[in-house]
């Protein structure tokens, strides 16, 4: 485990910055929003990130609070890691940094990866009430539990149970929406998203 490093900054920034600074911290955090996730599963869904720096960083973050490990009974018999609760409260973070940032998208660049649950924060921050939401893009399938304070904020593939409303749209609508240069509302109504479903939050979409 690597030596907890510190600005020794008597200032509440620094200190957040202390545990959460370090290049890959937030974006661990942002897929374990989704829930318990295999070391595997996280390395997949972090390109770019060496095997050797993730282990650190979840070792790192287990050692401050912000993550656990337990493993999983037969016949899964592997180890997950979850976001404590304190880890949890990172999410307004996330979404603070998420919104500040989506200027910084520009078009996107053919060394670009992506997952279509990278959408969910963005999604989430233009959605109001509470409920399940299944959406649909090009790169696949993720839901999102709008208004969830506790469990998965988001999770991959089809919604688990009949979701309050189902979105489909394409890769130009959700990344002009993710950069802030579209709302979700103006993309319903110019017929760029398709909203299905009988629940409150499908009829405040297309009311909207």
């Amino acid at each position: 485990m690597s030596p907890r490093r510190s600005y020794d900054q008597y200032c509440s920034a620094a200190r957040a910055l202390d545990l959460v600074g370090d290049r890959w911290t937030l974006l661990i955090v942002r897929e374990l929003l989704a829930g318990p996730r295999r070391y595997t599963d996280l390395h997949a869904d972090l390109p770019g990130v060496s095997t050797d720096v993730l282990a650190s960083r979840l070792k790192d973050m287990e050692r401050d609070g912000l993550t656990s490990r337990r493993r999983l009974p037969p016949p899964g018999a592997a180890f997950v890691y979850e976001l404590t609760g304190r880890g949890r409260e990172l999410l307004p973070v996330l979404q603070a940094l998420g919104a500040w940032g989506q200027t910084e998208l520009g078009e996107r660049r053919p060394t670009d990866a992506v997952r279509a649950h990278w959408f969910a924060l963005p999604l989430l921050r233009s959605l109001e009430g509470e409920g399940l939401v299944e959406v649909r893009l090009e790169e696949g399938e993720f839901h999102v539990y709008v208004g969830a304070e506790e469990g998965p904020v988001y999770g991959d593939g089809p919604a688990p149970a009949e979701p309050e409303a189902r979105l489909v749209l394409d890769a130009g609508t959700w990344e002009a929406v993710g950069r802030g240069e579209l709302s979700l509302a103006e993309a319903v109504r110019g017929g760029r998203v398709t909203v299905t479903g009988e629940g409150t939050l499908a009829k405040a979409l297309r009311e909207a």
